[in-house]
């Protein structure tokens, strides 16, 4: 499966959470049907615009700031190969990630590294 997808399914799930076509959806909101599908099939990256994200999320209704908002944009980070900015700015998460692409990757961790994260883990940092 194409990373592209994991947006673009995201995207689709929450259009046919509203029961609206694509065509519908598109002339509803002004967006270009041949590249709102495009997206839904991973054929085309999500915007880097933030406010081209909003609007997207706007019109398929996903509350500003909730579990779906903050998934939205993730994905479209994530789908275009890049980290949230908010993890970009935060150091000290920032410093972690290293840990966490090892060991995502599955890469053999020493004893230290691997205390640390379960240290991390006990505090919910």
């Amino acid at each position: 499966m194409s990373y592209k997808r994991l947006f673009g399914e995201f995207f689709r799930e929450k259009r046919l959470q509203l029961n609206i076509s694509l065509r519908e959806f598109c002339f509803k909101n002004g967006f270009d049907p041949g590249n709102i599908s495009k997206i839904e099939r991973g054929l085309m990256s999500p915007p880097a615009s933030p406010e081209k994200l909003t609007q997207y999320a706007n019109a398929l209704q996903i509350r500003k700031d909730s579990d779906d908002w903050i998934e939205f944009f993730d994905r479209a980070s994530a789908c275009r190969g890049e980290i949230p900015t908010e993890i970009l700015n935060d150091v000290e998460l920032l410093k972690k990630l290293p840990v966490l692409f090892r060991t995502i990757k599955g890469e053999k961790l020493t004893e230290e590294k691997l205390n640390e994260i379960s240290e991390i883990i006990r505090r919910g940092d």
